[in-house]
């Protein structure tokens, strides 16, 4: 398959995460709907922690039953088993980094320490640490945590990129086409995971809601690294760069769902958790479905 059409095929695949981030202009939802929304987003996630896992451990199984009847000696799976854990350590504590970098009370702290005078009020001190403060540190809680799960599913969906690239360029085009239909699938309730926080926070209602450039670039974070990793798919064939990519995404992954369930704990209706999660959960396997009934 020439190279224009496989990066079609990527464009598709990604392109479906716009689908669901409308979902984020939504407004006067009643509570029970929000907590709804924001469990359904988790159980997405917890179904895309475990693919991406199980994607990603696929090489050490492989290298261990090598070694097992024979055929292999240790060094491979422990390579695969270093740049897993590796992966997973950056994912998870580089997002914790992150987060806590652009936290604007961590940016209030650091630019009010020492830097006023023992009887300065507090209106003085808004006026000295504003101007400190980055962009990101004046995003709420909501907008942070849907640029955090845009991250760790743009990760994901570069792997997923690969995949497309590496059965086009094998010319299997009912594969590939199997492929882009699946994580077509995927991606639109990936987009919905994005914005589930924007339209489910139990915070005090916004003052505005989402621009559409916001959720677009939402959308670019999230979409564009499948059409990415098609292109390097196509011409590269690296099992260590989708394993180091996948570990990368399932630590990311973990760490949005520890910020997404602490908000819905705080709603106290386990029922509409449990409800929520079963929802999410189910549309990622549905979806998955697809692609393995393809011969994926």
């Amino acid at each position: 398959m020439s190279l224009t059409n496989t990066l079609l095929l990527g464009l598709i695949a990604g392109g479906t995460v716009l689908l669901g981030l409308p979902l984020g202009r939504l407004k006067r939802l009643s509570p029970s709907v929000r907590v709804t929304l924001n469990s359904v987003a988790v159980g997405v996630l917890l179904f895309l922690f475990w693919d991406v896992l199980s994607g990603a451990w696929e090489p050490i199984d492989g290298a261990l039953s090598m070694v097992h009847s024979g055929d292999g000696g240790l060094g491979t799976a422990f390579g695969y088993g270093a740049l897993f854990a590796a992966g997973l350590t950056v994912g998870l504590l580089g997002l914790a980094m992150f987060d806590r970098h652009v936290s604007p009370s961590l940016v209030q702290a650091k630019s009010g320490a020492g830097a006023l005078p023992a009887d300065s009020n507090r209106s003085t001190a808004t006026e000295v640490v504003a101007p400190a403060c980055t962009s990101l540190s004046g995003w709420s809680a909501a907008e942070r945590t849907s640029l955090m799960i845009a991250i760790g599913i743009g990760l994901h969906n570069f792997a997923e990129g690969l995949a497309i690239g590496q059965a086009s360029a094998r010319d299997e085009i009912a594969l590939a086409t199997v492929l882009v239909i699946g994580f077509a699938l995927h991606n639109a309730t990936e987009g919905f995971g994005i914005v589930a926080p924007l339209a489910g926070s139990h915070d005090s209602p916004p003052k505005s809601l989402p621009s559409w450039r916001f959720l677009l670039s939402m959308g670019a974070i999230a979409g564009s690294p499948t059409l990415v990793g098609t292109l390097v798919g196509h011409s590269v064939t690296s099992e260590p760069l989708s394993v180091a990519f996948l570990t990368l995404a399932a630590g990311s992954i973990a760490y949005v769902i520890a910020q997404l369930l602490g908000v819905a704990a705080r709603a106290r209706r386990t029922d509409l958790i449990a409800f929520g999660l079963l929802l999410g959960v189910l549309a990622g396997f549905v979806t998955d479905a697809v692609v393995i009934a393809g011969g994926a």
